[in-house]
């Protein structure tokens, strides 16, 4: 039945991809001789396999089908975050932290992101407590880049999502754990480039079913009257305008959601990724990373910039097409919140009705149901006037790319982004997984017990108890997990948290002990108290609010914009000063101390 529902070729092609990304494992675990090479990959990567592994690690499921189908809502403006990946994520990181921070992780003999902040500032404490936020807050975003992989496999091969979550995590885990960072990387280079070539064609399909690159601009500046009256009444003027900046009114809601949110809290946020930055020590001279700039550059404009372009372009096809891909719904997921699954429907030359090739959309109704119809024996509702873009309309971003690969592209292309969202997912997850890992033997093991003889015993321990984690929290949040909100979410906090010691660790020699505790831990208590208690998306979600209250999803609720500011507007700066302050106020670090680590 398998091979019916998607092909034989499309399954041979699949599984000689996974064996290719298992052998990698396997190559690197017969590479892997110590330590040093399970953790941090020898010191030794090629600059490409570097650049690679750190585009492909930065860039997954979350950016291709989480922020392109954001771009699919709120438009162009999304491209500012491509802008602040490459300069910042790519240019600032490579340039200016990545030689220091590779530097004195040699000197320091760090081969984690917690070990290099603890042995910097002569903090036991503080390894353990970065490796406890990374083992408790990376699996959550691991889960979502999980969901997203698992159910696009489901889709694609006609299995159960709990069927394909499990297959995906076990060949996830054998590379991972049997590899190590070699492994990883190996594996990393290859999905990167599968990334790059799949991106690269879904680019130039776009524009030819636009009409090209400058008639399908003009299409989507001209569909600025057709904006959502919700999307409308938070300040979208265009899919290719900038929403108002402002204060103290509700259409200046977007703008604190795409800026601050989205275009900050990812782009300042990549600097204190703790899977990305112990890549900057995996090589043996500032050399491989000048090499690596360009490399890296050029993937995340390719990756994010091509999946925002798209993303937008998408309401031009959905606007040109959609009169003829009507629908009829067929199954009520939710009847309370009006959700449903339609059938995609075409006209025939007869002008009869007939399925597209048995596809299916989600769509909320929302009144679009026009009347009743007998399908196989059975009254169903029909959805007249409605069609793709009722998803697009109603703001199910996570089906846009999807619902528009599968609509407007050729079968085949199917595959191949199938295998450009695996090679995503598996990416990210792989590091995730294994820095999840290292925080456990690492981080947390070794300081707790005393004990260095175990390490990487306990590392893939710790990587197969996070890949349960988040297995377990993929299996239970399936249908309410949002990857862009996960990832927003985790890289803000990795920012208010870690960046302000990571960075004064790298250039403030007068930076304290004290200051990098406090600092870090005043980041994390607020960015976690703004999300339990003001953001209102988040705040919902966890429910306590509306417990305590009459129902409100935020204590700030009611009061225009500050229920949608993210906690990096708050947090972030609060932690720059407390490490300013508290720095300055205690006993600086030794001279000789101070030599080791820069050293002179």
């Amino acid at each position: 039945m398998l091979a019916q529902a998607v092909g034989v070729l499309d399954i041979i092609v699949v599984l000689v991809y996974l064996l290719v990304v298992v052998y990698l494992g396997l190559l690197g675990y017969m590479r892997t001789k110590s330590a040093t090479d399970y953790l941090i990959a020898g010191r030794e990567v090629h600059p490409f396999v570097m650049a690679m592994s750190y585009g492909a690690t930065f860039i997954s499921t979350s950016a291709i089908v989480g922020f392109g189908g954001v771009a699919g809502l709120f438009g162009m403006d999304l491209l500012w975050l491509t802008f602040l990946n490459i300069f910042v994520g790519i240019f600032i990181a490579f340039v200016f932290l990545a030689p220091r921070a590779r530097r004195m992780g040699h000197h320091l003999d760090a081969h984690t992101f917690p070990e290099f902040l603890a042995r910097r500032f002569e903090s036991r404490f503080l390894q353990m407590f970065a490796g406890l936020v990374i083992f408790l807050f990376i699996p959550l975003y691991a889960a979502a880049v999980l969901i997203g992989g698992s159910q696009f496999i489901a889709v694609q091969f006609g299995v159960s999502y709990e069927m394909a979550l499990l297959v995906f995590s076990v060949i996830i885990a054998a590379y991972v754990v049997v590899g190590g960072l070699k492994g990883v990387m190996y594996s990393d280079a290859l999905q990167g480039t599968i990334m790059f070539v799949g991106m690269l064609i879904l680019l130039i399909f776009t524009y030819q079913k636009v009409g090209g690159l400058t008639a399908g601009h003009e299409k989507l500046t001209a569909m600025a009257a057709l904006v959502p009256g919700k999307l409308k009444a938070i300040g979208h003027t265009g899919w290719t305008a900038m929403p108002p900046f402002g204060w103290g009114d509700i259409k200046y809601n977007l703008w604190w959601l795409v800026i601050p949110t989205i275009t900050l809290g990812v782009g300042i946020g990549v600097l204190a990724q703790p899977q990305l930055v112990v890549r900057f020590m995996t090589v043996k001279s500032k050399r491989e990373l000048n090499r690596a700039v360009l490399i890296g550059g050029i993937f995340i404009l390719v990756m994010t910039g091509v999946a925002f372009v798209v993303g937008a372009l998408s309401n031009v096809f959905f606007a040109e097409q959609g009169p003829r891909l009507k629908g009829r719904v067929v199954k009520v997921i939710d009847a309370e919140k009006q959700q449903a699954v339609m059938q995609i429907m075409t006209q025939n030359d007869a002008g009869q009705w007939v399925d597209v090739e048995g596809k299916m959309a989600p769509v909320l109704l929302d009144g679009e149901i026009a009347g009743q119809a007998e399908v196989q024996g059975q009254t169903v509702d029909v959805v007249q006037g409605g069609s793709i873009s009722i998803v697009i309309a109603k703001g199910d971003s996570g089906k846009i790319i999807p619902t528009y690969i599968k609509t407007a592209l050729p079968k085949w292309f199917g595959l191949l982004f199938l295998l450009t969202l695996l090679a995503a997912a598996m990416s990210t997850l792989s590091s995730q997984f294994h820095t999840v890992g290292t925080s456990v033997g690492r981080d947390m093991w070794e300081q707790f017990t005393g004990k260095h003889g175990h390490t990487m015993l306990v590392t893939r321990v710790g990587i197969i108890i996070g890949i349960i984690y988040a297995v377990l929290l993929s299996y239970y949040w399936q249908e309410s997990t949002v990857i862009p909100r996960a990832t927003a979410i985790f890289f803000g906090l990795c920012a208010s948290a870690f960046l302000p010691a990571f960075i004064g660790a790298l250039y403030w020699k007068r930076m304290t002990r004290a200051g990098a505790v406090w600092s870090c831990l005043i980041g994390f208590v607020i960015t976690a108290l703004w999300l339990l208690l003001v953001k209102s998306k988040e705040a919902a979600a966890i429910g306590l609010v509306q417990k305590l209250t009459d129902g409100q999803t935020s204590i700030l609720a009611g009061k225009p914009n500050w229920d949608w500011v993210d906690p990096i507007c708050i947090a972030f700066p609060i932690s720059i000063l407390v490490a300013i302050v508290v720095s300055l106020m205690t006993k600086p670090p030794s001279q000789e101390h101070l030599d080791k680590c820069f050293n002179k």
